[in-house]
């Protein structure tokens, strides 16, 4: 096998992001779509140049030609699509955030390891270079000790309560939906667990909450780290340390970043990428199935579990 050949579970908005980053890549090609709708899973295919769709997922699962597969539906349906093709033996890159909590994370992990088959969150913003760039210069103490952490990810979404974001059935809010990448770009900084969480929320009138602060104590620094379907938030993350910071715009997606000694700008990296940043990770994927290899270095299982973990401590405190 000299190039991995995709399936894409779902036919939304980010299945388009990873069709399109997907012929980016050198060592892998979309196969085949599997949408509700067979009429809309053949548009994407045919959009897309991908020989194989299929109206209904499982026809998908037992597809000879793909060998893996992108699960890009709804949050609350990763544990079962991304374990039905696990237990068909595909390897799953599953979108963020890879279930609803610890317990299925914990859950969808023991299908991995029993069917002996590769799983990834596509937490996407862990292989973009910029990030991996400011990950550098803080390993290499270019900014000292550690003293703070601030990340948000937040942007204004009209209520209604039938909205998937906002639908509490169907997990809504704004910590599952945006939070995760606060709660991922602090993990990845930090590299242990905080002692403790301070959390304020406010809620949408259903109950769902739809704007988040949250304070990581790690006790020789803290995390400040929000989310908000409220406001637009700045969406910036700085790491700051004893004697200079890195700032990360959009951190999310970051294409650059820069290095900062008080208010003087020392260094920048920018990536000057024309993709949307999906190919980082997928060419990632597919070097690490071609290799033979279970889970990802840079994305393991154990960091999926830790935000998820994070994420249930976060609700555990919200205000009634």
């Amino acid at each position: 096998m000299s190039k991995v050949r995709w399936g894409i579970v779902g036919a939304g908005r980010i299945a388009h992001t990873f069709a399109q980053d997907m012929s980016a890549t050198s060592n892998g090609v979309l196969q085949s779509v599997a949408a509700r709708n067979g009429d809309a899973a053949r548009a994407f295919a045919d959009q897309y140049g991908a020989p194989g769709s299929c109206g209904g997922y499982a026809a998908l699962y037992a597809d000879p030609d793909v060998d893996a597969v992108y699960v890009a539906t709804p949050h609350t349906l990763h544990l079962q699509n991304a374990g039905d093709a696990l237990r068909a033996g595909k390897a799953v890159l599953c979108e963020k955030p890879i279930t609803v909590n610890a317990a299925e994370c914990q859950a969808l992990i023991d299908i991995a390891n029993k069917s002996s088959s590769y799983l990834m969150e596509a937490m996407w913003t862990w292989f973009l270079p910029a990030v991996r760039k400011a990950k550098e210069w803080v390993d290499a103490g270019r900014i000292g000790k550690i003293v703070q952490i601030k990340a948000d990810f937040g942007y204004p979404l009209v209520y209604a309560a039938d909205k998937r974001e906002y639908n509490a059935e169907l997990a809504g809010g704004c910590l599952l939906e945006m939070g995760v990448y606060p709660v991922a770009l602090a993990a990845l900084f930090a590299g242990r667990n905080p002692i403790d969480i301070s959390v304020v929320s406010r809620h949408a009138p259903n109950g769902v909450e739809d704007d988040v602060a949250a304070i990581f104590n790690y006790d020789d620094f803290v995390a400040t780290l929000g989310t908000s379907f409220r406001a637009k938030l700045q969406n910036w993350a700085y790491i700051i340390g004893e004697h200079a910071y890195v700032a990360i715009p959009n951190f999310w997606c970051a294409n650059e970043c820069q290095l900062w000694a008080l208010d003087e700008m020392v260094d920048r990296f920018a990536d000057g990428r024309t993709t949307n940043g999906f190919d980082y990770q997928i060419e990632a994927v597919n070097s690490d199935l071609l290799a033979g290899c279970k889970q990802s270095e840079i994305m393991p299982l154990s960091a999926s579990l830790q935000f998820q973990q994070h994420m249930d401590l976060i609700r555990s405190k919200f205000q009634a």
